[in-house]
């Protein structure tokens, strides 16, 4: 199996699981990011212009609640939200989640990617794909066309082109000081991912004949921009935050995007990036070298979604 580009997972942050599921023939599927114990101080940041999100006025700095058990990056478009009501059976069952006295109620922000024109667009996740996921949350995170990055494509401005192959990609940085950064993103791309070392694409679309096709010509021509994308992800440490330090976090992060992803944030793109700080590692941090991890380990799991291989 061709080996990711950069080492580490998302799970490496203390605190953090992960699970995913999938329907291999319909291409579609979820990947849910747990944090164990009481949550994670939680922010997002939306930089896409067509979103499918929910919860994401909750994880602003001025809002009540603190702390996220779950999110979940789900396929299926806005039909795919509702994988998120099956992450909250799973955690009600254990009791984990806001207590109102009555019962207990998760807190579980999610956001979809449109994968509906790839395999089957009348299968699409739901609750019991939420629990299935959840159930199986471990340190393992299967990179490639896994959970919500079964169906998922790069590459989709060119008229008449066939897309690349998108997927699910983690990295992780564990700094100086003892706290460790991660991210996990799936990547479905209206533009084109490039390694940001080097500025070569490593992952466009192609047209019939097999010529592969950049979004450079967005520039030099008028062309016609086709295509149904959005990014989404978490960005996740182990450090104790505030709302507001996880919110600048998330923003950052998208840094990593920018990278790696031409163009990125464009009309016809969700892209959505959450924040997860599990507080576990008491250790003095500087915040700007955090936020600078975020844009890397971000950049990193971009490039590891299209380059790893399917695990069958």
């Amino acid at each position: 199996m061709k080996q990711p580009i950069f080492e580490g997972s998302i799970t490496n942050v203390q605190g953090i699981r992960v699970g995913q599921a999938e329907n291999r023939e319909a291409m579609t599927g979820v990947t849910v990011v747990l944090a164990d114990g009481e949550g994670a101080t939680v922010a997002a940041d939306v930089r896409g212009a067509a979103p499918g999100t929910r919860e994401t006025d909750l994880c602003k700095p001025e809002n009540t609640v603190e702390k996220a058990n779950a999110v979940a990056l789900c396929g299926g478009s806005a039909f795919g939200l509702a994988a998120a009501t099956g992450v909250m059976e799973y955690l009600e069952k254990q009791n984990i989640g806001v207590d109102m006295g009555v019962c207990h109620v998760p807190i579980v922000p999610g956001a979809v990617i449109f994968d509906l024109m790839v395999g089957n667009g009348l299968i699409r996740p739901d609750a019991a794909m939420g629990v299935t996921a959840c159930e199986a949350a471990s340190a393992e995170v299967k990179q490639g066309p896994h959970g919500a990055g079964a169906g998922a494509t790069v590459g989709k401005m060119i008229p008449g082109c066939i897309p690349g192959r998108g997927g699910v990609g983690t990295a992780s940085i564990t700094l100086s000081c003892g706290v460790t950064v991660g991210a996990i993103v799936v990547v479905n791309a209206c533009g084109d991912v490039y390694d940001y070392r080097n500025g070569q694409p490593i992952a466009t679309g192609r047209m019939p004949d097999g010529t592969p096709v950049t979004c450079e010509s967005l520039l030099c021509e008028a062309i016609p921009v086709t295509g149904r994308n959005t990014t989404i992800g978490v960005i996740a440490t182990d450090a104790v935050l505030t709302k507001a330090q996880a919110q600048r976090l998330a923003t950052c992060a998208h840094d990593g995007l920018a990278r790696t992803i031409r163009p990125v944030h464009t009309q016809m793109d969700g892209d959505t990036l959450f924040a997860l700080a599990t507080g576990q590692v008491q250790a003095e941090c500087n915040p700007i070298q955090l936020c600078a991890a975020g844009a890397e380990v971000m950049a990193r799991a971009v490039m590891n979604a299209v380059t790893a291989e399917a695990d069958e």
